[in-house]
């Protein structure tokens, strides 16, 4: 059992917008112009630790978001950290099933990223009391009580406690030995930063060659609004990479269900492992449909990063309807919804990919794809987790690449932490730029 002495005493919420539209990084078929944003989470307690906790927005709206998580503080501030994660399946449910606010999700959008931003600083604020790095803080605590934690509630009909319990119990005869091969050889990643829609041919090549000049073996490319120049930069792209290494295409939910097996089986020439939301992110339905349009093909479908719960996953998961399973770290409920969702996946053969970039993103979720290789799949041969280039510094422990791989964190806590210089600057509408932008 996890001993704390902590109560949380203070929270403090922010919304924190960097105009990364200027650019048009993060630019795709659907987001044409996003500010990277978090609505940013800092816990404090009686003994002067402290947690931090963030949500990914686009920009507009991340004051909606900061609000939502107001409405949450009565239910975290006072509490005992120890009772916080002795009971914590009781903890997240008072979050989620508030018998008021839950009428506002339940589990999903902005209630779901409010729920996110403070159970993220809750698990940081732990790990950084215990003094480990997340994905350490997680696979250390015994299997028995770590499922405890989750919940599991509509999801019994795909898979039991109980069979969990042994899957996990499986894991850790080698799990020390797993740790050490990711000290050593790091998770593999993907980069993404490479094909942003709103960038020219030329800057799409550049950044391309760039990258494979850094070792990088996997590349992604969004698509979406010309099939003809979904085609010519592909073309662009492929021609540089060569057929040996990957690449992934991403339409960030813009076509119907036909129109997507149409496009793709033109784009399928150039050879994409997947195609990541093709459509509409809540039809199971038609995302296996694709999935069966283009087994011929050779193209697999990947979605996840806007699938809003475990319920949702379950239903995707155990009706075939993706082949590449991308959880996210801020659009479900944090760290227990995650560890749920990697588990369904590795009960039904689906592997892990997780969604990252926007901001914070990359710092999270690596420390879930460690989680997923030392305590749940085993396995990381067929599995990579994404990268992309932007706004790492404004963290206090970014995330860093070597050789195409993600490096295994050792800091305390989730990574979650974000400098002074980004708030002093950009946290929305009071920071240094955010003051003389708004003037023009």
């Amino acid at each position: 059992m996890m001993i704390f002495e902590d109560s949380i005493v203070d929270i403090d919420v922010k919304d924190v917008r960097f105009p990364t539209s200027k650019n048009f990084d993060g630019s795709d078929s659907m987001h044409t112009d996003p500010d990277y944003s978090v609505a940013y989470v800092t816990l404090t307690t009686d003994k002067s630790n402290k947690g931090y906790g963030i949500t990914f927005t686009l920009g507009r709206g991340t004051n909606v978001v900061v609000e939502a998580i107001h409405l949450l503080i009565p239910y975290v501030r006072g509490k005992s950290l120890h009772d916080i994660f002795t009971n914590y399946r009781a903890f997240y449910r008072s979050l989620t099933q508030n018998s008021q606010m839950r009428w506002l999700g339940p589990e999903k959008g902005i209630t779901h990223l409010a729920v996110a931003a403070v159970t993220n600083a809750v698990w940081d604020l732990g790990a950084r009391i215990k003094k480990k790095p997340l994905w350490q803080f997680v696979v250390d605590i015994p299997v028995d009580d770590l499922v405890a934690m989750v919940d599991w509630s509509y999801t019994s009909d795909a898979i039991s406690e109980a069979e969990i319990v042994e899957m996990l119990r499986a894991s850790l005869p080698s799990k020390e030995e797993r740790i050490a091969e990711l000290k050593d050889k790091g998770y593999p990643a993907y980069i993404t930063s490479v094909g942003w829609l709103g960038y020219s041919d030329d800057k799409v090549k550049k950044l391309t060659e760039e990258k494979l000049k850094e070792g990088w073996t996997a590349f992604k490319m969004k698509v979406g609004v010309s099939i003809e120049d979904d085609m010519r930069r592909a073309e662009h792209i492929r021609s540089l990479i060569g057929v040996k290494n990957k690449l992934m295409m991403d339409a960030n939910q813009i076509w119907d269900v036909s129109e997507a097996i149409a496009n793709m089986k033109k784009l399928s020439i150039y050879k994409p492992l997947w195609i990541e939301e093709p459509t509409s992110p809540d039809d199971v339905d038609g995302h296996y449909q694709i999935y069966q349009g283009l087994r011929e093909n050779g193209v697999g479908v990947a979605t996840g990063e806007m699938c809003q719960n475990r319920v949702m996953f379950k239903q995707f998961l155990t009706n075939n309807a993706m082949q590449f399973c991308q959880i996210d770290s801020c659009r479900v409920g944090g760290v227990t919804e995650v560890l749920a969702i990697m588990v369904l996946a590795r009960k039904y053969g689906v592997p892990v990919c997780p969604h990252a970039g926007g901001v914070g993103l990359c710092e999270l979720v690596r420390h879930y794809s460690f989680i997923d290789y030392i305590l749940i799949s085993g396995r990381k041969d067929d599995r990579m987790c994404e990268f992309a280039d932007h706004l790492h510094e404004f963290f206090e422990d970014p995330a860093l690449i070597k050789n195409a791989a993600y490096i295994l964190p050792d800091k305390p806590g989730f990574s979650s932490q974000m400098t002074e210089d980004a708030i002093s600057r950009y946290e929305y509408p009071c920071g240094s730029y955010w003051t003389e932008a708004l003037k023009e």
